[in-house]
């Protein structure tokens, strides 16, 4: 009777059908390391009206990209993440209102859901001149977020601006931009960096949230270790011609065009983590960075991305080869085999591989349907 319960919620939910939504929960399990046997209950937490957590998302200094990100998401939707699975009360570039309409839609989220609702912040931080290089309805952006994060029950960085400055914060930072958890020092912020991150890093941590009522491990960096624990130089799909030590010594080569490795024209996944190449951005194969062709510039690590030349060399920081044999032919953008990717999960305990098995599954018994 539980199950037939649980399945007519799930066939309530407009332009997403229940076999879509359990896929996605699914996905999210294994990505954060857990058995497939909790998609069931990371399900009914998301169906759960009551346990619609409010949500007030800020903009600092940043180009809006990782909300632009986030509306190209599609398992699930925005409209389903903002309208069933999170309560937004409050996003300045999504408001309905403006002025003195939306500020006192703010501050009522404050007050009625005080110590209950996650805040969310997109952009950097400006310190100099008393933070006058970003205000707000008349207040520097500064102490709106001090403000705001005293009675926040989480408190979130999105993007590499949120999360560490981002290219505003790189020399000579005119404006003294910084990341949240430098403003909130004392307060753990989780950090999901990119430029933008992908959206469903942030969409798994806010669902871990609702599920489990706290935080998913982080790393030293307060980044969710599910996304940022390994190296992308792990798992990119061009792993195997590193290793064979094949790679494009310039654009439109013939290595190029073969997809072979992209270390020599300034790589920087051999020092950056995380988990692009396992999850991708929405469209499906290539869709991402290295898959298109071009090198991974380290967007989420602060001391590489903006700070490096973009076609530096990286220094490899683990020169230890794959741990699993994978083909030397691989077909360019259709990234790691589930074979390799699977023993990959075994024998280092990679999260992130075992959902890119699932994913490719998954995939493949869609196109058998």
């Amino acid at each position: 009777m539980k199950k037939q319960n649980h399945c007519s919620l799930m066939e309530q939910l407009n332009d997403f059908s229940r076999r879509d939504f359990m896929k996605f929960c699914g996905l999210v399990a294994a990505s954060m390391g857990l058995p497939l046997s909790m998609a069931p209950r990371i399900a009914e937490a998301a169906m759960d009206a009551k346990r619609r957590p409010p949500v007030i998302w800020l903009h600092g200094q940043e180009c809006t990209g990782c909300t632009e990100s986030l509306l190209r998401a599609t398992h699930p939707s925005f409209e389903h993440l903002i309208l069933d699975l999170i309560s937004l009360d409050y996003h300045e570039t999504l408001n309905a209102g403006s002025g003195y309409q939306a500020e006192a839609a703010l501050h009522q989220s404050m007050k009625e859901n005080a110590g209950k609702y996650i805040l969310v912040i997109e952009g950097s931080v400006p310190l100099k001149e008393g933070g006058k290089y970003c205000m707000i309805a008349g207040r520097p952006f500064v102490d709106i977020v001090k403000e705001t994060a005293e009675k926040a029950a989480a408190v979130v960085a999105i993007g590499s601006c949120a999360s560490w400055g981002g290219v505003q914060s790189s020399p000579p930072n005119p404006t003294g931009a910084t990341g949240v958890p430098e403003v909130l020092k004392g307060t753990t912020v989780v950090s999901i960096p990119g430029c933008p991150p992908n959206s469903y890093n942030f969409l798994s941590t806010v669902l871990y949230f609702l599920t489990f009522g706290k935080l998913p491990a982080l790393d030293d960096k307060a980044r969710p270790k599910f996304a940022y624990g390994r190296l992308i130089h792990e798992n990119c799909e061009r792993r195997p011609h590193f290793d064979a030590g094949r790679f494009a010594e310039k654009f439109g080569d013939e290595g190029h065009r073969q997809g072979y490795c992209l270390y020599k024209l300034g790589c920087k996944g051999p020092i950056t983590h995380a988990n692009c190449p396992s999850i991708l951005f929405y469209a499906g194969a290539g869709t991402w960075p290295v898959g298109t062709g071009h090198p991974c510039f380290g967007c989420t690590e602060q001391a590489v991305g903006f700070k490096v030349p973009l076609h530096t060399q990286a220094e490899v920081a683990e020169v230890t080869p794959a741990a699993a044999h994978v083909p030397i032919e691989m077909e360019k953008g259709k990234g790691m085999s589930a074979g390799a990717a699977g023993v990959l999960g075994a024998v280092a305990g990679v999260a992130i591989g075992a959902g890119a098995v699932i994913a490719k599954k998954l995939g493949e018994s869609d196109e058998g349907e």
